[in-house]
This record gives C-alpha cells, sequence and structure tokens, in this order.
C-alpha cells in the first residue's frame, strides 16, 4: 500500500507535463484524509491527558498539537498537487504548493524538532529530528530547482518531501504489524505495555522505508524517461 501509494505519485510528477494516474492521486488523498483525521482527533480539544504520545510539559504539548495540525495540512494538501487536472491550472498548482511548503511542511518540520527533543528519548530523538530537518531541507531543494526551471529536480525532490510527509501514515501502519509479529511470542497484556517503546520505532522505520521506496521510484522514472528519449 505504500509502495504504490507514494510510487503512484512519482507517475504522475509534481509539476510535471505527464497526465499521470489521478485515480492513485486521489486514493492518496483519501488515505490521508483518514489518517490525518484520526491523528488529530485527540487534539482538538486540546486536553493534555488526551495525548497519545507522552509529552514532559505543557509546552511539549503545545508544541506537539501545532506539529500535528500543521502536518496534517502538509499531509492533506500534498496529493492534490499530483492531481493531473488540479495541477493543470498553474495558478492553482502554485497556490496549493505554497499552502503546502508554509503552512504545513515549514512550521511542522521547524516545531518537530523541539517536539522530538523535549520526549528525552533516543530513539523518538532520531525518529523526528531527521526526518523534520530532511523535511525542510528538501523543500528547500525543490523550491531552489524550481526557481532556476529544473522540473525535474523539482519534482525529485518534492516526491522525496511528500514520502517524509506520507510518514505519518507508514508509521501507524508499520507499528500494529510489528505488534502482530509479537503475538506469536506474547501475552495481550504484554503486547499492550509495549505499544509506546513500538512507536518511537515505527517511526524511524517510516522514513526509510519511505525514502527507500521514493528513490527507487524516482530511478525508475527517469530511466524510462531516458529510455524515451533515446528512441
Amino acid at each position: 500500500m505504500v509502495r504504490h501509494a507514494i510510487a503512484g505519485t512519482v507517475g504522475t510528477g509534481w509539476g510535471g507535463p505527464k497526465a499521470g494516474h489521478p485515480a492513485r492521486a486521489w486514493c492518496l488523498f483519501v488515505v490521508a484524509v483518514v489518517v490525518g483525521s484520526v491523528l488529530v482527533a485527540p487534539y482538538l480539544l486540546f486536553d493534555v491527558e488526551s495525548s497519545r504520545l507522552e509529552v514532559t510539559s505543557e509546552l511539549h504539548y503545545a508544541l506537539l498539537v501545532a506539529h500535528i495540525f500543521t502536518a496534517m495540512i502538509a499531509l492533506v494538501l500534498g496529493p492534490l498537487q499530483f492531481v493531473p487536472a488540479l495541477r493543470a491550472h498553474r495558478y492553482l498548482h502554485r497556490r496549493l504548493g505554497r499552502c503546502y511548503l508554509f503552512l504545513g511542511v515549514v512550521p511542522s518540520g521547524l516545531v518537530g524538532v523541539p517536539v522530538a527533543l523535549l520526549s528525552g528519548r533516543p530513539v523518538t530523538q532520531i525518529g523526528l529530528v531527521i526526518p523534520s530537518v530532511g523535511w525542510l531541507v528538501t523543500a528547500w531543494l525543490a523550491v531552489r530547482a524550481i526557481r532556476r526551471r529544473d522540473v525535474e529536480a523539482h519534482r525529485s525532490w518534492m516526491t522525496r518531501n511528500y514520502a517524509l510527509t506520507f510518514l505519518a501514515v507508514t508509521s501507524r501502519i508499520l507499528v500494529p504489524l510489528m505488534l502482530l509479529a509479537q503475538i506469536p511470542f506474547a501475552g495481550a497484556s504484554t503486547l499492550a505495555a509495549s505499544v509506546p517503546s513500538f512507536i518511537p520505532i515505527g517511526q524511524v522505520l517510516g522514513w526509510v522505508v519511505n525514502l527507500v521506496v521514493a528513490e527507487i521510484a524516482i530511478q525508475r522514472r527517469r530511466a524510462r524517461s531516458a529510455s524515451a528519449d533515446a528512441r
């Protein structure tokens, strides 16, 4: 599921002329809305007691809420950039792209760093700091590429960028899978107690898996493009 979702976005291209697969883009959008709604729901009342992630202070909770809400914006707006019909309208495409970056990726990435550091857990810090920094770096490289009118590089960097955005979905898929793998070796109570320890691991594996899949898809697209040019 994760592989097809990310790979499908590469086929459409971010800002490229190719028609792509609108059904895949809309499917990605639906997944983003559903998963994003589930992730945001516990924080709508701003009740620290309902936080699904352990926080160390009210400041930590406030930063976490800001990170989650802005990440939701990026998660939902990203797939719309891959819809050919919407991308054909250059003005709308640019506006959506700016909202994706400056209302979603940039603030969420900036807030994600202190959120991770305040957790005090090394795995969580690694699992969130690296993708947060990578989020900001790939966004900057994508913007720089399009300003140079290098559409190919822009598409590739935005694909990597949304792969990091999609971490919110992938990590939620990986954690249950890891728990299911433990069923033959542990009881229900043991599994329930181990959930918090699996979440940081899922975060790390999530962005690693997404970036690997995105890179494979990018290289395949480039190979197809080179083959077509050679004919």
